[in-house]
């Protein structure tokens, strides 16, 4: 499955003027596909990313908070779904990680093919290394391993021995010490071995490595029908982020696909829903869900102006500098709160008080409070701590956490 070339530029899709009824549906729209709606309490994890999408993992708690808002689902029975291999974390779109549900794992390994070939063949322009190296090394890992004792790699490095190439200041200087990552990616990505967390945990980045046999196989076409039925309506450039796909992968991609176009947008979705869509009515109740920033309501898309009221656009991001607002983002930098599709605040949780702290840009009403006191609690007494990604701490969301604090003060 080709895979590169994936677009930089993001924004907004939707023409300039757009119908506000039409903003409000489509943000609701994509709340309700995103099973953010209420309706799915109980489902299994790998029913929620089957008909949801693929939930971005990076080390942080993002798939436990995804999976909780969608169906209550506790961190046990994630974790458990994780051992019994329901759903499991590979690499996958754009050779990134995410968390997919089993009748993912070939497609999600042939998305993912390309980015360790394009790993390897930086690290022979760059560090002199051979592919027939890196395939000598892969034969010696494969055959280290088990499929029921992980080894975690300084593990794997003694057991292969001289197969390992230390690669000395150069190396280092592009975050490459040895050539085993590079023959971990390889042998991930062919379905030869997985990574398993130590301690069974998602959000937390310590790893042994199985034996592994998990067919890889799926086109580009298999993968575009995949995103639209998660994300639709999204449009072609939508679609090129997420895949990564260049313009002309992307174009024959979706020549199988039945597609309808969304009128006065680039947006387009299968014409399946087309009519579910016409008859689509946004609730007339809030319906909030606390989320992390790269969840999939904004993450699947990439274009976080399409979740923004004007009005909330130009608000400060939190402890950045002066004169940086959110609306000028190509991420969230905090978790953020949501109804509807809408973002309407911004969170994070204090580990020193046990609490979640928000800005928020509406008031806080009954149900916007039981929807921060139960994520709370699912974050206190199950997570221990919500970080954003591996590297994300108390220490460095501090300034975050004081600047919410100081504006929802005032």
């Amino acid at each position: 499955m080709a895979n590169s070339g994936t677009p930089a530029d993001t924004g907004p899709d939707l023409e300039p003027g757009p119908d506000p009824a039409l903003t409000v549906k489509l943000r609701a729209w994509w709340a309700h596909r995103q099973w953010l709606d209420g309706a799915h309490e109980g489902a299994s994890a790998a029913e929620v990313l089957a008909a949801t999408g693929w939930a971005r993992s990076v080390g942080g708690a993002a798939p436990y908070l995804g999976l909780f808002a969608r169906a209550g689902l506790d961190r046990a029975a994630v974790d458990a779904a994780v051992e019994a291999l329901q759903v499991h974390e590979l690499p996958s779109a754009r050779g990134c990680t995410y968390v997919l549900p089993a009748a993912d794992f070939a497609l999600g390994l042939a998305a993912g093919a390309a980015a360790p070939e394009a790993d390897i063949a930086s690290a022979a322009r760059h560090l002199g290394v051979t592919q027939d190296e890196v395939e000598k090394l892969c034969l010696a890992v494969a055959g280290a391993l088990s499929p029921d004792r992980p080894l975690d790699p300084p593990a794997i490095r003694e057991a292969v021995g001289d197969a390992v190439r230390g690669l000395g200041e150069a190396g280092k200087k592009r975050g490459l010490s040895t050539t085993l990552p590079l023959a971990l990616g390889l042998l991930q990505a062919r379905g030869r071995i997985r990574r398993v967390p130590t301690n069974g945990r998602l959000d937390q980045q310590r790893y042994g490595y199985v034996d592994w046999d998990q067919p890889v196989k799926g086109s580009a076409a298999e993968l575009a029908d995949r995103y639209f039925s998660w994300a639709a309506p999204a449009s072609v450039r939508h679609f090129r982020w997420f895949s990564g796909f260049t313009a002309a992968t992307a174009k024959a991609a979706l020549g199988p696909l039945e597609l309808t176009a969304v009128p006065g947008t680039d947006l387009l979705m299968p014409a399946e829903l087309a009519e579910e869509f016409a008859g689509f009515r946004p609730p007339a109740e809030p319906r909030y869900a606390l989320l992390a920033g790269i969840d999939g309501i904004h993450l699947l898309h990439r274009d976080l102006s399409r979740l923004l009221d004007p009005a909330d656009a130009g608000r400060p991001v939190p402890a950045a500098r002066e004169g940086r607002v959110f609306g000028s983002e190509a991420d969230p930098q905090t978790h953020v709160v949501v109804d509807r599709g809408r973002i309407v605040g911004f969170w994070e949780y204090d580990t020193e008080r046990r609490e979640i702290v928000h800005q928020l840009f509406v008031p806080l009403d009954d149900a916007l409070r039981e929807a921060v006191r139960r994520t709370e609690e699912f974050v206190r007494d199950q997570l221990g701590d919500a970080r954003g990604f591996s590297l994300d701490s108390p220490r460095s969301r501090a300034p975050r956490i004081a600047a919410m604090r100081a504006a929802a003060g005032s």
